[in-house]
């Protein structure tokens, strides 16, 4: 992660923001403070690259039996 470092924060701590381990924490610093607010992730966020990866598979069973279950207008649509 280049010049990163790592921060160990107790877990009784994340639990009091309603976070588990391995969370996304936004940091900014206000008036010397460090400042971590929780980083909500998006519904659906990475399901078009998923979507993609299922094709990208040939030679896996599950994806495949996946295209028969095509929608007529499935061409149309953007992700």
């Amino acid at each position: 992660m280049g010049n990163s470092t790592g921060i160990i924060l107790p877990r009784a701590i994340l639990g009091q923001i309603g976070l588990t381990t391995g969370a996304t924490l936004d940091l900014s610093v206000e008036d010397g403070r460090l400042i971590a607010t929780p980083v909500k992730s998006v519904g659906r966020e990475h399901w078009a690259e998923a979507a993609v990866s299922l094709t990208e598979q040939p030679n896996d069973t599950e994806a495949a039996l996946w295209h028969g279950f095509a929608n007529q207008d499935d061409d149309s649509l953007t992700w």
